[in-house]
């Protein structure tokens, strides 16, 4: 696997110029030093400081996302205008998504479960390593390469899984990706710490669409910038026994082999 390339040094003297900014002026603007700015745009400096992401971004109101992996030069003048007119390609705006992961001894990511009792704080503290630090740690066999985490469910909205089942989901970090209808964990801003639901992006309109399981609950909208993390669900536990099928799913069924039978009869009349 080849290791990733990133562009910022390129962009932001890309960026620069296109500003027709010398680079004695844009230093003064972003208060540093112009040899400070030079080092950065030549690559000079392998490890800018997390404060040098930001006021890049903020400057030129684009993502630290798309300054490091998007090889500007190559779009157009329309797209680039879309793109600090806010339709970036990152949906988290400019907010650079931080993800906290603890590893084993062998180097190897572990599967963190938020339990109940910590289900409320894990808005405030998802992207602290301590907080993280402090949370039970397993590991789960055959599971594909990512981060996954554990996350319990509440209430009735996520029927048919059984009620208190825990879910084990993959983190995504790109949610251009995500298809419209997939079952998320989806943590909010707002006063709920994190929702179970289908999701479906409305990219256009920076905002997305959250719909229950159970179809008592009426889907509703939030905006992308509410949104901190998404967890692509993958499987789930539980000590619940499913439920044995309902009488109108068998009534179904046998209702469905009786037209195939029909059918069939009918063809050999036919012949």
């Amino acid at each position: 696997m080849n290791p990733p390339k990133y562009f910022f040094a390129q962009n932001i003297k890309f960026l620069r110029e296109r500003k027709r900014k010398t680079q004695q002026e844009l230093a003064d603007e972003l208060f540093m030093t112009r040899a400070k700015l030079n080092a950065l745009e030549s690559g000079r400096t392998a490890a800018p400081q997390p404060e040098d992401y930001f006021k890049f971004s903020d400057y030129f109101r684009l993502s630290i996302d798309t300054l490091m992996r998007i090889d500007l030069p190559k779009l157009g003048e329309l797209k680039l205008r879309d793109l600090q007119a806010g339709n970036d390609v990152y949906l988290a705006g400019s907010n650079l998504r931080i993800l906290a992961i603890t590893v084993d001894k062998a180097n190897k990511e572990n599967i963190e479960y938020v339990p109940v009792k910590a289900k409320a704080g894990y808005r405030d503290g998802h992207a602290d390593p301590q907080y993280i630090a402090g949370l039970p740690k397993f590991s789960l066999p055959n599971l594909p390469a990512g981060t996954f985490r554990m996350f319990p469910t509440t209430g009735d909205s996520m029927l048919p899984l059984p009620e208190g089942a825990d879910v084990v989901c993959q983190f995504t970090e790109d949610w251009n990706q995500i298809k419209a209808g997939t079952l998320c964990i989806v943590i909010l801003k707002g006063e709920q710490d994190f929702v179970f639901k289908k999701v479906t992006i409305k990219a256009e309109e920076r905002k997305m669409i959250l719909e229950s399981l159970n179809q008592q609950y009426q889907p509703f909208e939030v905006e992308i910038k509410e949104v901190l993390e998404i967890w692509k669900y993958h499987s789930y536990q539980s000590k619940a026994i499913p439920d044995p099928v309902a009488d109108v799913q068998h009534i179904s069924h046998t209702l469905n082999e009786v037209l195939k039978r029909l059918s069939k009869i009918e063809e050999k009349v036919e012949k």
